[in-house]
């Protein structure tokens, strides 16, 4: 049948089973969005398009499918730019679609005229501009195939206005009607399986190091099987928080620079890393070959370009690693590594996560009392910097899914908008965006589309005022030379959400803070409690950048 181009967008999208899109409309998109009125899809208007994207990351991160941001060309085109980078640098499946001046516009500086696909090149698996009217549902197919495919990552799809309005044959097709090939092959290689038995076999002191492929792999029950019965301890990254139940006797807990003291010795000691979709982040690796001095590495990743780029590893597995992980528990029998389990064991009760649990309103308290109050039944979100790294320190992470966060980019300004967009995606769950005030204001503005929609985020800002993270660095690394860290001191978060529409409340002491949460955790809208706490408590232990656990502060 035949259908306007902008038609045609909205049906493949629900052939690919969209039920919600993140976005605001502009002149170059204004086709698509006249398309959507009559469409049942859900559309949630953001008030920047940076929120629109990092909207539609929280929702891809929550639920595990393909998250969709709108946006109109120029400006709003760019201004998706930091969303999509946040998403390409976590390996988030994310479909962002653009509006574009007319083809006979295209290198004409018409206005709004951006290349987008130009600049979005480096931060997309792919990008694509719609230049043939027949090409445009195939276009769009192959952007949710390729998102989805492999290690997952956000792909571009620019079309122009004339494309829109073009009549178009239309052809329903499948969510599978596109195969992408990509550079993985369907068997994993048994050279590299034997190789890897074989140091499994042979280590005394081994240890899982899992990120954020084991929960985009769907692989956390095989991770779980497969550490139980090989009696390895598991680490994890930042991005791997919730693949391994943290309350699990083999959890190891969060590694790398903030990561505790006990775990980082726990892999420091090791004479075997069985690393699993995980890229090796400085932030984790510090000094080269200095995370696991005299261990040797196996890593297991689907993308071919992650092995052996960051440090140096004894055997590569290309492939899933749901697959692997179920080859090599299936082919290893039970280990006992009792002598390995006591020291570790040893190493937590001696150096694990402490602070100061006084009568004092503390960050570290209060995440604990977030999970305590909650019945352990939320996703948190976080925004980047101190408040992300105390969430990652304190919560105690379960299931996979469970945290939204910018791990790559650090991108400041990811947390509110990427709460919403998981608590659109997961309403059966309750997202609490764990955040600072730095990070808040630069999308504060976000409270205007929880409110309108009654998205029932919980914000819990710990306030220091102060850019908390850049403080510390100058307190611990810069002899207390506070260059331009302080922030306004008075500025009333609490009062600014009620006049966004969202119930803030001001709490300083232990007793007020669980009151107000207890009120929040009840009600089913939006709700801000802004946290007053001191500008100078610090995410201990600390790792300066480049060093390893022997140069721990804290």
């Amino acid at each position: 049948m035949k259908l306007k181009g902008a038609q045609v967008v909205i049906e493949v999208l629900k052939e690919m089973g969209v039920d919600t899109i993140f976005g605001i409309p502009g002149g170059a998109v204004i086709p698509i969005y006249d398309a959507l009125y009559d469409s049942d899809i859900r559309h949630i208007l953001a008030t920047h398009e940076q929120m629109a994207a990092h909207m539609a990351d929280g929702y891809a991160r929550a639920t595990g499918r393909v998250g969709v941001c709108f946006a109109t060309s120029g400006p709003g085109s760019t201004n998706l730019v930091t969303g999509i980078a946040n998403a390409y640098m976590d390996s988030v499946p994310v479909v962002a679609i653009t509006g574009q001046v007319p083809t006979n516009l295209i290198g004409k500086d018409a206005f709004q005229e951006v290349d987008i696909t130009g600049i979005t090149m480096p931060i997309t698996k792919h990008n694509f501009i719609v230049k043939s009217p027949d090409k445009l549902a195939d276009t769009i197919r192959q952007a949710f195939a390729i998102a989805k495919s492999g290690r997952p990552g956000p792909v571009l799809v620019d079309i122009p206005k004339d494309m829109q309005n073009a009549d178009i044959e239309y052809v329903k097709g499948k969510e599978d009607s596109i195969n992408i090939k990509n550079n993985v092959k369907g068997i994993v290689s048994q050279k590299e399986l034997d190789k890897a038995i074989e140091l499994i076999l042979q280590s005394k002191k081994p240890v899982i190091f899992a990120g954020g492929g084991v929960i985009w792999g769907e692989a956390s029950a095989e991770l779980i099987e497969f550490a139980e019965k090989t009696n390895i301890p598991v680490a994890s990254s930042l991005m791997g928080l919730g693949c391994f139940p943290e309350d699990h006797p083999l959890s190891l807990g969060l590694i790398g620079m903030h990561g505790s003291r006990f775990a980082n010795l726990a892999v420091y000691r090791s004479d075997l890393v069985i690393a699993i979709g995980t890229r090796f982040s400085d932030r984790v690796a510090g000094k080269a070959g200095g995370l696991a001095p005299n261990a040797k590495i196996i890593h297991i990743d689907i993308d071919p370009a992650e092995l052996g780029k960051n440090v140096e590893v004894e055997v590569a597995v290309i492939g899933k690693v749901k697959e692997v992980l179920k080859l090599l528990t299936n082919k290893l029998p039970f280990i006992e590594r009792k002598e390995w389990l006591e020291e570790v064991s040893f190493l937590r009760e001696k150096h694990g996560l402490k602070y100061k649990n006084d009568e004092v309103l503390r960050p570290q308290w209060i995440v604990e009392k977030i999970q305590q109050l909650s019945n352990d039944d939320l996703i948190i979100a976080t925004e980047v910097g101190q408040n992300q790294m105390w969430a990652a320190q304190f919560y105690k992470f379960k299931h996979p899914r469970t945290f939204v966060t910018s791990g790559g980019l650090g991108a400041m300004g990811f947390g509110l908008p990427a709460a919403i967009g998981a608590q659109v995606g997961r309403p059966d769950k309750r997202v609490v965006n764990i955040a600072g005030d730095g990070s808040l204001r630069m999308n504060i503005h976000a409270l205007e589309t929880a409110a309108v929609y009654n998205i029932p985020v919980i914000t819990v800002l710990l306030n220091n005022q102060t850019l908390g993270m850049v403080r510390q660095w100058q307190n611990l690394l810069y002899d207390k030379r506070f260059s331009q860290t302080n922030l306004n001191a008075n500025l009333n978060f609490a009062k600014l959400a009620n006049d966004f529409g969202v119930e803030g409340i001001r709490v300083t002491t232990k007793k007020e803070f669980e009151k107000a949460f207890r009120k929040a955790y009840s009600e089913k809208r939006p709700f801000m409690i802004e946290c007053i706490i001191d500008k100078d408590e610090m995410v201990l232990p600390f790792i300066p950048a480049g060093g390893t656990v022997e140069n721990t502060i804290g």
